[in-house]
């Protein structure tokens, strides 16, 4: 565990209906390490929306443990929460959801302001975020001026220009056709390469192989894990089998 960047116990999410209790997660084990890069996958409804919004702090579960960085997520204020998934937690979602009256500088500029950093610091920051994802030349267009591949490209250089712990990606090619897919795909794992830890969500299986580890759900449930990179059928673990 010495390693462990996230860590969770028993975590479980019900949501109650005015007639029915809707069990999204029930009793989630998983660790993820500093440097890792893990999917999350599994059909529409299995619960990984679910799961990543607790991962970063933009929900709570019902019942379970939740540790980030050593320390119990239950244990920090309102104000602590914010403090954190600001600072500690790069978001990327399949919307982009940047803002359209902003430009790309802007933009990406945005979740620095909240830092208290300085305008010289800030600006060194950016500058190195949209170079790194290659929209540098870009820095002035309004995300309407962009291609799809082009925004979450942006939204990639917002998530980690705060140099975050972790990269949460929530189906981060679901609005890309398959080449600008694969060039955030791309992206993803040079940012890895470079030492970031990642935790993305898809469904497709394609995706989750570029991953170094893949969680399954299924109805809320881990029900397999396998090293991405030995495939499958040679690595995959049943249920009974993943670590607890």
């Amino acid at each position: 565990m010495a390693n462990a960047l996230i860590r969770m116990e028993g975590i479980r999410k019900v949501f109650e209906g005015e007639e029915i209790l809707t069990h999204a997660l029930d009793g989630i084990h998983m660790t993820i390490d500093y440097g890792e890069y893990v999917a999350i996958e599994g059909p529409s409804g299995c619960g990984k929306s679910t799961l990543l919004s607790i991962l970063g702090l933009l929900d709570t579960p019902t019942e379970g443990k939740y540790w980030l960085n050593d320390r119990p997520v239950e244990s920090l204020s309102v104000v602590e929460r914010a403090r954190t998934r600001n600072r500690e937690i790069g978001f990327i979602f399949q919307s982009f959801n940047l803002i359209g009256d902003l430009s790309v500088y802007e933009n990406v500029e945005l979740p620095l302001t909240y830092m208290g950093m300085s305008r010289a610091e800030r600006r060194k920051r950016v500058d190195q975020a949209l170079e790194r994802v290659g929209m540098g030349h870009r820095a002035r267009h309004l995300p309407g001026q962009l291609s799809g591949g082009q925004q979450q490209r942006v939204a990639v250089a917002r998530a980690v220009v705060t140099q975050p712990s972790i990269l949460l990606a929530d189906e981060p090619t679901g609005n890309l056709d398959s080449h600008n897919g694969e060039l955030v795909m791309q992206l993803l794992r040079e940012l890895h390469r470079d030492g970031a830890t990642i935790c993305m969500v898809t469904h497709d299986p394609r995706y989750a192989a570029h991953a170094g580890r893949a969680i399954h759900l299924y109805d809320g449930r881990i029900v397999q894990e396998h090293l991405a990179t030995t495939g499958p059928a040679d690595a995959a673990m049943s249920a009974a089998d993943v670590p607890r």
